[in-house]
């Protein structure tokens, strides 16, 4: 490291202002933001790992929807296609290993959570998974307690699926903001359904803290952690996490519609019952015995046959994780979201945008959402002009950062033209 450089405090090398702006600028100026960009993009550790994915002259902030396509994949789907289902047939449920995708892929996924081997198995949606987890976790609470905490913040899927979890099974519904979940639980909270990363403000939610209230108070923890997986790190089994889900086309880079996941912690799996006791969790699935009878390990939370297109996607896209350290994504995370928020700070003109994602590192996830009146239009004219962020009605402008691709001259290309963009876009009126 130079002597004109600084680490943050994450560990990821920075430049220090003075070191990156050229002379007679300032390091604000929009010549000191280029220049320090291209000095911080010089220094990434993850800089190469761009090279893996199909990506063109876009800025690309919408990761945190849809995950770019890594290169490779289409070749191996074409591999998958016109081989594995075109020539071998319903051989390769064995000759190419389809059967035992849910469970090899969810090992894939493990490192990137903070789990051991074991206890993941991929397949359905996210909002299946959460159906799954959150009745399951109602069935692993001691007898007698009655009600479902939910994030009152959380995506609507989840809220829509925990309200119907308990209309089924007697419980009742109690929607609590995440900080105030400690001071509400008691001895009816059975299960507690928490998001990592809420979607709309990107702000980090206390998974340890609240994961240690929830089971300190003999309930059961869920997390979802479609925000979080690939981000930043989980660390499932560190923190004892009960039951979690996320799905993998965000940060993880599954493709449109790819499958979820489920984690069940070891200590839960020979008692974990779930409400959807498929054929493919059977313990003899080709007995096909009117009795069900529960496989060991992660594939109890298998349901039906297995998406194998989707889900072969997903394996090949887990390859550019290969080499990766969660650690070095998050330090860059926090770098490019600090960086932008910056940028935006130096382009935008005053009083247009107000950030509503946390400044703290330790509450914020990889996205910066931005409170913006004209957010709609603001949004529809960023996307024409090659930057894409999305958004969320009726004010918000949301950038998701995806640290294996995302570079710091694109964030500082992304604020330059957000700025122009409401330059050009009049102030509603108050």
């Amino acid at each position: 490291m130079s002597e004109t450089s600084t680490t943050t405090s994450e560990g990821l090398a920075a430049p220090s202002k003075a070191s990156a702006t050229p002379s007679g600028a300032s390091a604000t100026s929009p010549e000191g933001l280029v220049a320090r960009a291209a000095e911080l993009d010089a220094a990434d550790p993850l800089a190469e790992r761009r090279k893996l994915f199909a990506l063109d002259d876009t800025v690309y902030l919408d990761g945190n929807s849809l995950g770019a396509l890594p290169a490779h994949v289409p070749a191996r789907m074409q591999e998958v296609l016109t081989r594995e289902w075109g020539e071998l047939r319903i051989r390769s449920w064995d000759e190419s290993g389809w059967w035992t995708a849910p469970e090899r892929i969810g090992d894939r996924i493990a490192p990137l959570v903070g789990a051991a081997a074991g206890q993941i198995v991929v397949g359905d949606s996210t909002s299946v998974n959460v159906f799954k987890a959150v009745v399951a976790a109602t069935r692993l609470a001691p007898e007698g307690r009655d009600e479902i905490l939910v994030d009152a913040t959380t995506f609507p899927t989840d809220g829509y699926i925990a309200a119907s979890a308990a209309r089924m099974t007697g419980h009742r519904l109690v929607q609590v903001d995440p900080a105030e979940v400690p001071g509400a639980l008691g001895p009816r909270t059975a299960a507690v359904l928490l998001n990592h990363v809420d979607y709309r403000t990107g702000r980090l939610h206390d998974l340890p803290g609240l994961t240690a209230a929830v089971r300190g108070a003999g309930a059961v923890a869920v997390w979802d952690l479609c925000h979080s997986a690939g981000a930043l790190p989980v660390g499932l089994d560190e923190h004892g996490v009960d039951l979690a889900v996320g799905c993998t086309y965000k940060y993880l880079n599954g493709g449109p519609g790819s499958p979820a996941y489920l984690y069940v912690a070891e200590r839960h799996q020979g008692v974990f019952d779930s409400p959807l006791p498929g054929w493919t969790s059977h313990a003899d699935p080709f007995g096909m015995t009117p009795g069900y009878a529960p496989a060991d390990g992660a594939v109890r939370g298998r349901v039906g046959t297995p998406d194998i297109l989707s889900m072969l996607a997903l394996e090949a896209s887990l390859d550019v994780w290969d080499g990766v350290s969660i650690d070095e994504v998050r330090a860059k995370s926090l770098a490019l979201t600090d960086f932008f928020l910056e940028c935006v700070a130096a382009y935008v003109p005053e009083g247009r945008v107000t950030s509503v994602t946390p400044a703290a590192h330790a509450e914020r996830g990889s996205q910066v959402a931005l409170r913006c009146a004209e957010a709609e239009r603001v949004m529809g004219e960023l996307i024409s002009r090659g930057v894409v962020g999305d958004l969320r009605r009726p004010d918000v402008l949301r950038f998701g950062f995806t640290p294996l691709y995302v570079g710091f001259a694109d964030v500082a290309r992304a604020a330059r033209v957000l700025g122009e963009v409401l330059d050009g876009v009049p102030a509603e009126q108050g």
